[in-house]
């Protein structure tokens, strides 16, 4: 029988990681983010319910009205987990999934999602449907994939990390979308509109493998997710693979270029774009001339961060439930 806890608004082992064993009964304690999603919330609650108890499966649901309080529920969710070999699930967007994976990681326990989010990059990147039906049933018949995980000066990120113009069409977005809704045209219109004021350059010194390199560039993005890599046309997404990231910078552009590399990123041929800087890496570190902090977005959460700025890979890796039933696998 599952649990409702209503919550107040108030040295590492080397690649690869075998899979943590996985029983067929282990307790899920999910971290529900009431407030993500397309406002369907107390539906998707019931679904989940419903489906668990239907199966027998124990649970516990934590659920959390202010963004602000992800990462202590996340601790008390893994701290119960870890207490009884449970499995840690979060039920959210890219950002709810970025905090509970960021408790999650050190502890080396199972972590299954069910993802709200508007693109869902990371869920469809293991082939984890949004549909919540489908997702519970995939939970309930999992097998554990060991995942790559990004860090950005120590903290982690599941999709990509960025600074300069990416963050500012993030916060762009959201006051759109509280205005007209969590629906992908809308991120769409917002970035053609974020565009038309002329982003601020950006001049950043790049070190990696012992080499620099100085770029000016409206932004830098940091990408570790290969679906969405594939999806704009970036070749070096087959280094995901190799215990790499991927960084990709603009080279400075007026609005109209701007607008025609958003463009070939929606047909996916930003990779041809002579106006694009793209390469894979292991470690890099991002000085920015002028600026002692300046804010960065991490899978669509903005905050500050000092610099100099530490790009690398985890030497942990996030032990993912992922559907066994490889006809449940969903990308779409």
């Amino acid at each position: 029988m599952g649990i409702f806890v209503p919550m107040p608004n108030v040295d590492e082992p080397s690649h690869p990681e075998p899979p943590v064993p996985l029983s067929g009964d282990a307790p899920f304690f999910i971290v529900f983010n009431g407030g993500s999603g397309s406002g369907d919330a107390e539906q998707t609650r019931r679904i989940i319910e419903e489906r668990l108890s239907e199966a027998g499966r124990a649970y516990t649901l934590f659920v959390v009205d202010q963004p602000s309080r992800l990462p202590q529920v996340a601790s008390m969710a893994v701290e119960r987990a870890a207490a009884v070999n449970g499995v840690v699930v979060a039920a959210g967007g890219d950002g709810t999934l970025n905090a509970v994976a960021a408790a999650v990681l050190p502890t080396g326990l199972p972590f299954g999602i069910l993802p709200r989010g508007t693109f869902n990059y990371f869920g469809r990147t293991y082939g984890i449907s949004r549909e919540t039906e489908e997702a519970v049933a995939s939970l309930l018949d999992a097998r554990i994939e060991p995942v790559q995980v990004g860090l950005l000066d120590g903290r982690p990120f599941l999709v990509n990390a960025s600074l300069g113009l990416y963050p500012q069409l993030l916060e762009d977005r959201e006051v759109y979308k509280q205005m007209l809704g969590r629906r992908r045209w809308v991120a769409l219109i917002s970035a053609l509109i974020t565009l038309m004021r002329t982003p601020a350059q950006l001049t950043l010194e790049l070190l990696s493998q012992g080499q620099m390199r100085i770029m000016r560039t409206p932004t830098l993005v940091v990408g570790n997710n290969s679906l969405q890599l594939e999806q704009i046309g970036i070749d070096e997404a087959v280094h995901l693979q190799e215990d790499r990231l991927v960084a990709m910078a603009a080279k400075p552009v007026g609005t109209l270029a701007l607008y025609g590399l958003l463009l070939m990123g929606a047909m996916g041929r930003l990779g041809d774009a002579s106006r694009v800087v793209s390469f894979a890496f292991e470690s890099l570190t991002v000085r920015v001339r002028g600026r002692r902090r300046i804010k960065v977005a991490m899978d669509g959460e903005i905050s500050w961060a000092r610099t100099p700025l530490q790009f690398s890979v985890s030497p942990k890796r996030l032990q993912l439930l992922i559907p066994r039933d490889t006809s449940r696998l969903d990308r779409s």
